[in-house]
């Protein structure tokens, strides 16, 4: 059982399964709740406290250098030189003196460099796995896997751009023709994170230069080295260094790129960053997605098969360390099953790998990227869950003598919706377990936060399934699986958890915007047969009678003397030296009678002459010359 640094005492108390505590947590018997003190651990040998990096002066500091440390290490890796917003003006200027050629350029030579540059990345596979798990700590399996994988997704850009950028003719008649067409936005910005940086980066930088972008990308700090890869990938695949330019730094130069004139913006990150995002671009009408955090939750079935359904939920918790979107967090299981849940969980996330050697091809569990920040952050949520009930049955702090950020895998049961835990982001390997009565009341609990991207549902009954389909408030929703996604359905998420779509078609399109052509030819069949796109509805016969005869009334009563509401016979007022305000015009009898019928007219008052050189007067106040 796992072991952590302890920062005022050693102990060892005992959970409540009879294992040993990874924590700091004082247990008399098994059956007591157990508290934590939540602490920073301040062994310099180890790591260090995140006090100074919070002050003014460290806040600062922290913002002019560029240094990635390796977290399953806690040592630099390198120096990189951070832009400034003179250098970044710079690069949206390259950008925008380029962009209407790029915009040109045949989608055909884009698609040959893209299949260029995936060929590069398949080829550097071992390089950019390498640098992925020295700069995030990411398990080098995990991370080979995350670049192979992200194959699929380049290949499904390449199969389907066409359809999205192809001209669509919607309706073609004797006279004119009704067209859409869709151009790219322009200059995006593209604001990414570093949990799954090649999945994440490429799922907007692949399809924004198909669809003719220009990209300004701004990697994570902690992953700027796996950035820079894609930029050199990229360039030698043959796309210009004006239209995709890497803009490295903290926060401060992601500020000066939102205040930048671009013309979209595409951010992954977290709900509190994508919120200041949002507010920085409020009334300037720039296309905005942001991709945001989850607090994505399981409902287990009492049907479910618990072998195979425990298998997925750990897997779907622990995997990356549980530094994902989309990682399971919260986990809602019948009662009737509900203790050997718990057991079998904590049995099987027990056999998964854990070292302190992410380089080692057999690791599952690595540090947290994010260092101490993250390691309070969890320290906080779990020690509150701890005072207020919950029992730890796994894990709970940092593993002792570890030579970085390493949190051991933490499984807490007995957990309600009054604790901080239920309700804030984890983002880390700490999973929750909650019991209830049925499918409705998981229903209730699931959607019991502000997030909403992924809902998971474990049954071997449709009818459970299809339930909690229905009533999951989330961009997704899975049935026997979970923490999984697919290139060829949009990924998209709800309230906290973002605006806007990835993937899919839709994930093709967002990166574009239409525009609308009307188009009237000089002679009648200019445009050839007429015919109607399948977006044009066709009309039922008797809807088409009934508006033929609507018609046919129409002309009737226009050509109808007697209407009051008749044309007026050879009499049109732009002939005359000014225009006419009409009360009751009445047509005369022949032609000869019309200046005499106008005469008569002025002098009645019926119609009046209007001068652009007088005020406006009442009709009857008109002194008739």
């Amino acid at each position: 059982m796992y072991q952590v640094t302890k920062a005022i005492k050693k102990v060892s108390p005992v959970c409540k399964n009879g294992l040993k505590s990874t924590s700091l947590y004082i247990n008399t018997n098994t059956n007591s709740r157990m508290s934590i003190r939540s602490y920073a651990n301040a062994n310099p040998s180890n790591i260090a406290s995140t006090t100074f990096a919070n002050t003014p002066m460290g806040v600062f500091a922290d913002q002019l250098f560029l240094q990635p440390i390796n977290p399953a290490t806690i040592r630099p890796i390198t120096d990189l030189r951070i832009d400034t917003k003179f250098s970044l003006k710079k690069k949206f200027d390259r950008a925008f003196l380029k962009k209407d050629e790029w915009k040109n350029v045949p989608l055909e030579e884009k698609k040959n460099m893209i299949v260029k540059f995936r060929d590069l990345l398949i080829a550097n596979t071992d390089k950019m796995s390498k640098d992925l798990t020295e700069e995030t700590g990411k398990p080098i399996s995990q991370a080979k896997n995350e670049v192979l994988a992200v194959i699929d997704r380049i290949e499904f850009f390449l199969g389907n751009v066409d359809k999205v950028l192809a001209e669509q003719i919607v309706r073609t008649t004797d006279k004119f023709q009704e067209k859409l067409v869709k151009e790219p936005l322009g200059i995006i910005a593209n604001i990414s994170a570093w949990n799954y940086p090649i999945f994440i980066g490429l799922n907007v930088i692949i399809p924004a230069l198909l669809t003719g972008n220009c990209v300004l990308y701004k990697p994570s700090e902690f992953s700027s080295l796996t950035g820079i890869n894609i930029a050199e990938f990229l360039y030698e695949a043959g796309v210009p260094r004006e239209v995709f330019q890497v803009v490295l730094g903290k926060s401060v130069i992601s500020q000066s790129l939102l205040n930048l004139p671009i013309d979209g913006v595409f951010f992954t990150g977290s709900h509190a960053t994508g919120q200041k995002i949002s507010q920085t671009l409020a009334g300037r009408m720039v296309k905005t997605q942001l991709e945001l955090g989850g607090k994505d939750a399981v409902y287990v079935h009492s049907s479910a098969d618990l072998k195979t359904a425990i298998a997925s939920i750990a897997d779907g918790a622990m995997y990356n360390s549980g530094q994902s979107c989309c990682s399971v967090e919260r986990i809602y299981v019948d009662k009737s099953i509900y203790n050997t849940f718990i057991d079998d969980l904590v049995e099987v996330v027990k056999r998964f790998k854990f070292s302190f050697d992410p380089m080692n091809p057999k690791t599952y569990f690595g540090p947290l990227t994010r260092g101490m920040a993250q390691v309070e952050h969890l320290q906080r949520l779990i020690g509150s869950a701890l005072k207020r009930g919950a029992i730890l049955e796994l894990g709970g702090n940092v593993l002792d003598n570890a030579p970085g950020y390493f949190f051991a895998p933490t499984v807490i049961s007995n957990v309600h919706h009054g604790m901080d835990i239920q309700r804030e982001e984890l983002f880390g390997p700490v999973v929750t377990i909650q019991p209830v009565s049925g499918p409705a009341e998981a229903a209730l609990l699931m959607n019991d936060t502000p997030f909403g991207l992924t809902g998971s549902v474990y049954s071997q009954d449709p009818h459970v399934a299809n339930y909690i389909a229905e009533k999951s408030n989330t961009g997704t929703v899975y049935w026997n699986s979970c923490d999984r996604v697919s290139p060829y359905l949009p990924w998209s998420g709800r309230g906290y958890s973002g605006i806007g779509t990835t993937l899919g078609m839709e994930g093709i399109e967002c990166f574009t915007k239409p525009k609308a052509l009307h188009l009237f030819g000089p002679t009648l069949g200019y445009f050839g047969e007429a015919k109607n796109s399948d977006i044009v509805p066709t009309k039922p016969a008797h809807l088409v009678e009934i508006l033929a005869n609507k018609q046919k009334e129409k002309i009737e009563y226009q050509d109808s003397i007697e209407s009051p509401l008749a044309p007026i016979y050879n009499f049109d007022t732009m002939d005359l030296g000014y225009p006419i305000e009409n009360d009751a015009l009445f047509a005369p009898d022949n032609e000869n009678d019309s200046e005499e019928f106008v005469r008569s007219a002025l002098e009645s008052g019926t119609i009046r002459k209007i001068t652009n050189k007088k005020d406006y007067v009442p009709v009857k106040s008109v002194k008739v010359e």
